[in-house]
């Protein structure tokens, strides 16, 4: 059975090529091996057909055997790699689907250096029962998708977006300070309110409350989760299209110790 990394090898025509190389150049060496051992004895003038006849018939037969099973394995690894993205990926938006994205930043969260600043950030779609009540479930899908194309349009290489479900939204940001992770949170909320959204040909606009908890040291997922959610709520109450983002350590004060 081909493990992962023989499929991953395989994925391009180049690999596909060296394999059938590489693999008819074994079966020549074999059969060379093979034939010195048993009509070594025959003289040379035998000898000499049966070397050729071993070098023959691994490139006639082996050859065309190896690049068809190439080409096969080649298939499956793309089917694989097809399947996986499926079943990580939220198929409206195309970002992360809740699993994957926990599982993502879990590993991330695992991994960082101690002294190092990320952030987590959880956006909310506004008044999202509205649009689809006024314009329908499709019309609430294309608005989701808009959302999606305009948090991932401000977000930096290495950032992950996933969608949580419903009209939430996540983003982890790592490497960066509590300045830059407002920064950021901003540009996404201003990004969702220019975006084009027209479903009765009208444009009609669109926004996100946002909550953030940017943090130092060994954090849980299930920690800046919980902090996050509740400044988005916080931000949600304070009349929404806005974004509220604490840093964990602040957390110790009493006065945002109430807040949270």
């Amino acid at each position: 059975m081909l493990r992962p990394k023989s499929l991953t090898a395989l994925q391009s025509w180049s690999s596909v090529g060296r394999w059938t190389l590489i693999g008819t150049l074994f079966c020549m060496v074999v059969s060379l091996i093979v034939n010195v051992v048993l009509f070594g004895d025959l003289g040379g003038r035998a000898l000499e057909r049966a070397m050729v006849s071993a070098i023959l018939i691994p490139a006639i037969v082996g050859m065309p055997l190896f690049l068809f099973l190439g080409m096969r394995v080649r298939g499956l690894a793309l089917s694989n790699i097809r399947l996986g993205l499926v079943a990580r990926t939220d198929s409206l938006t195309s970002c992360l689907n809740r699993g994957a994205f926990t599982a993502r930043v879990g590993g991330l969260l695992a991994q960082r250096r101690p002294d190092t600043t990320s952030a987590l950030l959880m956006i909310d779609a506004d008044n999202f029962k509205a649009i689809n009540d006024l314009f329908g479930h499709d019309c609430g899908d294309d608005a989701l998708a808009i959302i999606a194309r305009s948090i991932r349009a401000v977000l930096r290489s290495g950032d992950l977006v996933g969608r949580m479900g419903g009209e939430e939204f996540a983003v982890y940001l790592p490497d960066l300070d509590h300045y830059q992770a407002e920064t950021i949170a901003e540009r996404i909320r201003r990004s969702v309110r220019l975006a084009n959204f027209a479903p009765d040909g009208q444009r009609h606009l669109l926004s996100v409350s946002i909550g953030g908890a940017v943090f130092e040291g060994e954090r849980e997922f299930a920690e800046l989760f919980r902090i996050a959610d509740q400044r988005l709520y916080e931000a949600k109450r304070a009349g929404r299209n806005r974004s509220a983002v604490v840093n964990v350590a602040d957390l110790a004060d009493p006065d945002l110790q109430q807040t949270a």
